[in-house]
Order: structure tokens, then C-alpha cells, then sequence
């Protein structure tokens, strides 16, 4: 029992202080942003006034079965304020259901407005999103490559706004932030942003601002051409190809221009199933990146320590979930060894290092959330029960989280599941008639079924033992779980 209680105390330890040091590291790329605000932007840019200036450009549509959202996709691009002679479209489909036929349709109207659309087929999905935009390349023309996926929705101006700053010739990608079209359509949705924006704008210009590695997000960015293949193209050995391109381009020394102020709006997943095949494929595909690129960045001799260092806990960012994870199962035994052996107390004493963890992201969240809505004491209190809500939710998700970062350091494949698009604003309450929305349970939904009991048995716990040192953080996990597992269950709610 002595010995279990070693190892029980050492894992637990060990996840707090792990989690403490990504706070301090997330707390620095706040002090980052903030010393960004004070700093002008001295970037060249082309002078696109000048047609002398104006590049060619190729934009890249990459859909599978988007019946729902292709519509507004091909004619919101179609509209992009950008001279006809110097633009191109593809339409990388890769779709096996009768949204082809529509898909068709819509091209074949474009072209006859003299935009050069074109319509790219394959005849199988090798390689995913990845295979579909390493085809489309081998004949694109433009010299640079935009991307938007099926639920995004570009402002007109959008590539005024990004391809000027490609007169720096050092710079491979430019990045813009999401936007949200649904933020405020559930708490899913409104938590979802919530942890989006933190990304947009504290990480990434905290990152960027300090040239340290950051990553395009797959979509609403733009490619040169020649940083695509010098960096080795296109590769679909990870989930997340976008952060697998951007590491090995910025190991070659290409650099990435953020734009916080120009906003992409998106579609965000609207139902537990499809944020749940997001967020499955985003940690699996981030922790296989980590296997992946970790030795080249720490072999790297072009990068400081810094960077290296930053770039390191950006490679684990997913792999937090499984520290998570652990810490909240270990926490239940943990109160029985801290009653059963006097000699472990000072050891909990651990705890504070979670509760400033959770200080730092209280205050760095705030700042990000104070940037897109404004500050002052009703949006402070609104900002607290939505930071809660987010930690407690995020919680939840962690059981599910861990088993997509196990099989990603494990090197377990598995196939490119993509997020259904509901196009909610667009169809009302007709979405929920979504021939894509799965109804299937997932195994994992039966654990964290299990992991509600647990939990209400830790609750149980501290009452039984006296000792409530814990059971504001069994709280919110049986709070968390339930909440995940609940609208599990429940079908297009």
C-alpha cells in the first residue's frame, strides 16, 4: 500500500507541475501580446493599386460530402474582390454523395462569369485534405495558394488584405484569425470560441510576435507556392497537416505573418458529436506532430533556446489533456493516502501550484476576451461564468482527449474523420435533417458514463473523510463529464 501511494503521489505531482509550467509558458505569450500592442507594424507590402504589383493567386477549396454549406462556399469566393485575370479556383472534391452533381452546377454557372474555376476530382481520397491540396497544386498556377474550408465565409476584400505582405520574400504563409458565425448558439458553441480566440490572438501574436514557431490552422491563410515544396509539400502521415507543413517551413527558415485584425468568419460544430471528431482529430493529429517534428526542432541550429522551447510545449499542447486527465483520477486516491499517512501532507501542499495555473489562465484568458468584447464589469462578470463554464467543460472533454493523444504518441492510424457542417444560421431549424450527423455512441462515452460516478464518489469522499480540499475540483469534473456524456447520448441536441 506504502509503495502504490509512492507512485500514486509522484504521477499526481508530476501532472501539476507539468500543467504549471505550460501556465507559465501561456503566461509569457501574454506578455508577449501585450508588448506587441505597442509596437508598429514595419512590414513591406505590395502596393496592389499598382496591376504591376498584383500576383496571381490560386484559390484551393478542399470539400467532402458539403451539400449543406457548397452554396454559400462557391459563391461567397466567387464575389472575392480580386481582378478576374490574376485569380484562380479550385474545387478540390473529393465527395461521394450526390452533393457532386450540385457542386457542378454552381462551377459551371462561376465560369460564365470569366472567373477560372475549375472543378478537381480524384478517384479515390488518398491522403485526405492533404492528398486533395498536393494534387490540386501540381497544376496550379497562381504564385500563391490561398485556402478556405467548405464553412468559411471570406470578406470580399480579403485578399487585398493578406497577399501585400508577400513582398517580404522570407515570408511562406500569412495566417488571419476565425471569426465565428454561431458563437452564440449554445454553450457549446460559446465555449468552443471562447477557447478559440485565446488561440487567435494571445497565442498566436504572442508566438509570432517573437518569431517563435506558430502554425497555419488549415484554413483562411494563404501559402507561397515555393515555401509549400521547399518545405517538403504537402504529407498526410498526421491528422493535422497544417501544423506538420508549418514546422518543417519554418524549420527551413521561412517566416509567418499573423493578422489578429483581419477576421475570417467559420461555422463552429453546433452539436457534441461533430466538436468531439474535431477535437479527437486535433489532439490525435498534434500529438503525432510531436513524435513527428520534436527531434528536428531540438536539433535545429538556426533557433534559439526560446523558440525551441516554445515550439516544444506547442507540440504538446494536446498532450495537457492527458495530464489532466491523470491529475483528476489520482486526486480521489490521493485523499484516501493523505487521511492514511500523516507523513504525506506537505505534499498536498502541491495543490497551489494547480490553483495558480488556473490564476494565470484566469488572467491571460481576460485579456483576450477583453480584446474582442470589450472590457468593464458587466462583460468582467460575464467573462467569469464563461471561464468556468470553459474549465469545467474542458474537463469533461479529457477522458476523450487522452485516448486521441495515447493513440498519437502510439502511433495508432486511423482515418481523417471530417467535421459535418450544419450551416446552421443558413438552414434554421432544417439542419437537424443532416444526412451527415452520426448517431453512433461512441465507446468512450460509456467511460465517461463510469468516470460521473467516480466522481460523485470523490464528492462522497470528502464528506466521508472530512476533507474538502478537493471537492471544488471533483465538482466541476462530475459536472464536466455529465455534461459531455449527457449530450452524448442525446441526438442532434
Amino acid at each position: 500500500m506504502l509503495q502504490l501511494s509512492y507512485i500514486i503521489i509522484i504521477l499526481y505531482s508530476i501532472s501539476i507541475l507539468l500543467l504549471f509550467l505550460y501556465s507559465l509558458a501561456h503566461f509569457n505569450l501574454l506578455l508577449n501580446y501585450l508588448k506587441s500592442k505597442r509596437s508598429v507594424d514595419q512590414s513591406v507590402q505590395y502596393d496592389l493599386s499598382k496591376s504591376s504589383e498584383i500576383p496571381l493567386v490560386t484559390i484551393q477549396l478542399p470539400i467532402y460530402n458539403e451539400k449543406y454549406v457548397v452554396e454559400r462556399l462557391l459563391t461567397t469566393i466567387a464575389k472575392m474582390d480580386y481582378p478576374k485575370d490574376r485569380l484562380e479556383i479550385q474545387v478540390l472534391d473529393d465527395s461521394t454523395d450526390d452533393s457532386i452533381l450540385e457542386t457542378e452546377v454552381l462551377i459551371h454557372k462561376i465560369a460564365k462569369s470569366r472567373l477560372d474555376i475549375k472543378h478537381i476530382r480524384r478517384s479515390n481520397r488518398a491522403g485526405y485534405k492533404a492528398g486533395a491540396l498536393k494534387e490540386g497544386l501540381l497544376s496550379a498556377k497562381g504564385e500563391f495558394i490561398a485556402i478556405f474550408d467548405a464553412d468559411f465565409v471570406p470578406q470580399e476584400d480579403w485578399l487585398y488584405k493578406t497577399i501585400p505582405y508577400f513582398k517580404d520574400p522570407k515570408i511562406g504563409v500569412v495566417q488571419t484569425r476565425w471569426g465565428h458565425l454561431n458563437r452564440d448558439y449554445s454553450i457549446l458553441t460559446k465555449i468552443q470560441a471562447f477557447a478559440l480566440d485565446a488561440h487567435f490572438t494571445l497565442e498566436q501574436v504572442g508566438r509570432n510576435s517573437k518569431l517563435h514557431f506558430i502554425n497555419f490552422n488549415g484554413t483562411a491563410g494563404v501559402w507561397r507556392k515555393q515555401c509549400i515544396l521547399d518545405a517538403g509539400n504537402w504529407e498526410s502521415d498526421t491528422l493535422t497537416e497544417d501544423l506538420d507543413l508549418s514546422y518543417r517551413a519554418q524549420l527551413k527558415d521561412w517566416k509567418f505573418k499573423y493578422l489578429e485584425n483581419v477576421v475570417t468568419p467559420a461555422e463552429l460544430p453546433a452539436i457534441i458529436s461533430a466538436a468531439r471528431s474535431q477535437q479527437f482529430r486535433w489532439n490525435k493529429g498534434g500529438a503525432e506532430n510531436f513524435s513527428k517534428n520534436a527531434a528536428r526542432v531540438l536539433q535545429s541550429k538556426s533557433i534559439g533556446f526560446k523558440t525551441k522551447a516554445h515550439g516544444m510545449l506547442h507540440l504538446l499542447n494536446s498532450t495537457m489533456f492527458l495530464a489532466i486527465f491523470v491529475m483528476a483520477i489520482l486526486s480521489v486516491p490521493i485523499l484516501y493516502i493523505k487521511n492514511e499517512f500523516t507523513r504525506f501532507e506537505k505534499v498536498f501542499d502541491l495543490l497551489i501550484f494547480f490553483i495558480i495555473t488556473s490564476i494565470l489562465f484566469f488572467v491571460s484568458y481576460w485579456i483576450t476576451y477583453k480584446s474582442i468584447h470589450g472590457g468593464g464589469f458587466k462583460n468582467f462578470l460575464k467573462y467569469i461564468a464563461l471561464f468556468i463554464t470553459f474549465y469545467t467543460i474542458a474537463m469533461g472533454f479529457s477522458f476523450h482527449n487522452t485516448i486521441a493523444v495515447l493513440e498519437g504518441l502510439c502511433g495508432k492510424k486511423s482515418e481523417f474523420i471530417r467535421t459535418p457542417k450544419l450551416n446552421i444560421e443558413g438552414l434554421k431549424e432544417k439542419w437537424k435533417q443532416n444526412s451527415y450527423i452520426s448517431d453512433t455512441i461512441s465507446k468512450n462515452i460509456i467511460v465517461e458514463g463510469l468516470l460521473i460516478l467516480y466522481f460523485i464518489f470523490a464528492i462522497y469522499s470528502a464528506f466521508r473523510l472530512n476533507d474538502y480540499s478537493l471537492i471544488a475540483l471533483h465538482l466541476m469534473l462530475f459536472i464536466g463529464f455529465s455534461f459531455v456524456f449527457i449530450k452524448s447520448i442525446q441526438v442532434n441536441k
